[in-house]
């Protein structure tokens, strides 16, 4: 296939106007439509003074929880998303496209008995073991003077009792206020001290074994359980994902309480710990994802496809990892199945299994539909949080510069300009759904919102959480979503597929070659 270098990005322009805001999903806005089509206007009207996304949030997020792969709540939630489509009259089917292990998460308390007593903040990890009732044992830490002379005399004294796995923090305050209200030599002094301890640590644990290895290695020692913190850099925010660990109980201990424990130990005054854990595995389950379609009048074999995935961690309640696209897609659709009954292209709506687990849903579905793939005229993704939608990436497809920016000009300017239309791109976000099918090279876009606040704040964290949505914003995204889509639909082209140069990597000197896609893992074994 012939490669073209082209690159450009821009802004597109913003009319002038004094203030915009929405204060409910429901009032009147004022919009500036850059086009008469009915159907943009309409699809105004659903999505932003229309907007049914806080309803949807509320029975996704807050009333099934988080989405673990494995658990009951993914299942209730796809479940959920079916009754939806039928409820609006769209078909949707459940595809089964493997198996994964059941793990349920139950009640959690952590407790520390001494030299106090006081709560401890804590999140289980995913696919621990439960403690078969409370268990109560004093908390060690890897000694300095740990060696290959006396590591297994020091596992020989574990038995019974909580080992810290992870570095503690000196300081868990939030880096940005640290940096701008600290003197320079204080954040300099904090920064140098963590990088020891964390050398420190790494070299203790390397003794033990190597990372991979390390888990069964204390398992085996008979410890009680495991203590890590993941810290994420703001307040009150750890990322916790999941344990190798077969026997003894994982859990991830807040940043605070996780320094407060270690500061204890080492001056002498050892906690002990309670942790009852009521967690249980259910064998194996299956695992779908969720598609729903609305079938072209015209051209049914050609396709546009909106996506999102439906998993998520467990520690918060998946509200913008990815609640907030899941949200945003079902929305969609809703308002394509009113404002467009009739695409000229078939529309599909895929919502994701596992994609916390390795893009698993996008992968399965890329492989088990060679004909969407060979009929693609755009797919579009959304995977990172809320605020609204800032960049829309070519993902390194030439013919995104002849489609992209004609589509989003039909977006009302109250959207699109705040957007920016990079093509053909650079490839520069990877690893959501969207690289299910570019490395197949099937076209497909990022829906991509801020980063910062959300890699800090919310991305995996034990704070991600309904509260963290931003309706007005959530609302636009949603609306933006479904004219993207009928104006792919609506195109009388189909994009090409030549693709474009990618830049030069910083890392090997050389242009980057495209991506290859991984076959889809189809069980957790």
């Amino acid at each position: 296939m012939k490669r073209l270098q082209f690159l450009c990005s821009f802004l597109l322009p913003a009319l002038l106007f004094s203030s915009f805001s929405l204060s409910s999903a429901t009032s009147a806005s004022a919009q500036t439509y850059p086009t008469d089509d009915p159907v943009i206007k309409q699809m105004w009207e659903l999505g932003v003074e229309n907007s049914q996304t806080r309803e949807l949030a509320h029975e996704l997020v807050d009333v099934i929880g988080p989405r673990l792969a494995g658990s009951s709540n993914l299942l209730a939630a796809q479940d959920w998303m079916v009754q939806k489509y039928e409820d609006w009259g769209i078909p949707v089917r459940k595809e089964e496209y493997g198996t994964w292990q059941g793990w349920e998460a139950g009640i959690l308390h952590v407790d520390m008995l001494e030299p106090r007593v006081s709560p401890i903040e804590a999140e289980i990890m995913a696919f621990s073991p439960g403690t078969d009732g409370p268990v109560t044992g004093q908390i060690v830490v890897p000694p300095a003077d740990l060696s290959a002379e006396n590591v297994n005399e020091w596992l020989g004294t574990l038995k019974g009792k909580f080992i810290m796995m992870s570095p503690p923090e000196a300081m868990c305050r939030a880096s940005q206020e640290l940096e701008a209200n600290a003197r320079p030599e204080t954040v300099e002094k904090l920064q140098r001290e963590r990088r020891e301890m964390q050398d420190m640590w790494n070299a203790r644990l390397s003794v033990i074994g190597s990372r991979r290895d390390r888990d069964a290695i204390i398992d085996s020692a008979g410890v009680a359980g495991v203590l890590t913190s993941r810290w994420s850099g703001g307040w009150g925010v750890n990322k916790v994902f999941s344990t190798s660990s077969k026997r003894a109980v994982a859990v991830d201990i807040g940043c605070e309480d996780y320094g407060l424990l270690y500061r204890l130990s080492q001056s002498g005054h050892t906690p002990t710990l309670r942790i009852n854990a009521e967690m249980s595995f259910t064998g194996t389950v299956p695992q779908f994802n969720v598609v729903g379609q609305i079938t072209g009048s015209e051209k049914p074999d050609e396709y546009v496809l909106l996506g999102a995935h439906l998993d998520s961690w467990h520690a918060g309640t998946g509200a913008t990892d990815n609640g907030t696209g899941s949200i945003t897609m079902l929305e969609a659709m809703r308002i394509l199945r009113t404002a467009y009954p009739n695409p000229k292209r078939t529309i599909l709506v895929g919502h994701w299994g596992p994609e916390e687990m390795g893009l698993i849903g996008s992968s399965a579905f890329r492989e088990d539909h060679p004909e969407v793939m060979d009929g693609m005229q755009a797919a579009f993704n959304q995977d990172n949080g809320t605020w609204r939608f800032e960049r829309l990436e070519g993902q390194g497809f030439l013919g995104s510069a002849s489609h992209l920016p004609v589509w989003m000009a039909a977006v009302p300017t109250e959207i699109s300009s705040h957007i920016t239309v990079e093509v053909p791109g650079a490839q520069n976000n990877s690893g959501s759904d969207h690289s299910s099918f570019v490395c197949a090279q099937v076209p497909s876009f990022r829906l991509q919102s801020p980063y910062d606040e959300y890699r800090q704040y919310t991305w995996h964290t034990n704070r991600d959480t309904f509260d963290k949505i931003v309706f007005d914003d959530l609302a636009e995204n949603a609306t933006a979503a479904a004219m993207l889509a009928y104006m792919a639909s609506e195109d009388p082209v189909k994009m090409d597929r030549t693709l474009a140069n990618l830049p030069v990597s910083s890392r090997t000197g050389q242009a980057r070659s495209w991506p290859r896609c991984r076959p889809a893992r189809r069980s957790m074994n």
